[in-house]
């Protein structure tokens, strides 16, 4: 779905690659088109000014591309759906005393989350977040998972053993 999603984006803004930037960014960034033409982050309201230098396009492409998936059904079922994903705590973990560990993935990717899931469980640690970057948006999709407590290093080895991990760090 999400793939001919993107396949449907790219069509329908061919001609515009600014218009493509803001379709992305407001996906990258889960903010929804509401009823009233506005694009909102949950119920605060974006600014055009803002998504613009967010997208870094002139505040003008902002206008065209909600009208555009407006007049588009599907495209607008789309982003009147979009919902924000929340606190990602990657950068605060640290404060928390949380564990971090940062895995890229190669297109061979499947599995990834439970085999890492499992390898940090094995090695008695919880988990409190995972957020995997989607691996149609991102040119190095990435995998992060925020422990309870700091992972070891040594474990190092033992992600890259994982088939489609090509790169891990742990903080």
């Amino acid at each position: 779905m999400m793939i001919l999603m993107w396949e449907k984006i790219n069509q329908k803004f061919k001609k515009y690659p600014a218009r493509i930037r803001v379709a992305e960014k407001m996906i990258e960034l889960g903010l929804s088109l509401n009823e009233d033409g506005k694009i909102y982050c949950g119920n605060l309201k974006i600014s055009d000014k803002a998504l613009a230098t967010a997208a870094d396009v002139d505040r003008r492409v902002i206008k065209s591309t909600i009208d555009i998936i407006k007049d588009d059904e599907e495209l607008y079922n789309l982003f009147k759906n979009i919902i924000p994903a929340g606190t990602l705590l990657k950068n605060i973990a640290k404060n928390l005393n949380l564990g971090v560990v940062q895995i890229e993935v190669g297109s061979d990717n499947e599995g990834i989350l439970a085999a890492t899931a499992n390898l940090i469980s094995e090695n008695g640690i919880g988990i409190r977040q995972a957020y995997a970057e989607d691996t149609e948006l991102q040119k190095t999709p990435s995998l992060t998972i925020i422990t309870e407590k700091p992972v070891s290093g040594d474990l190092i080895k033992e992600f890259l053993k994982i088939k489609g991990v090509t790169r891990v760090s742990i903080y």
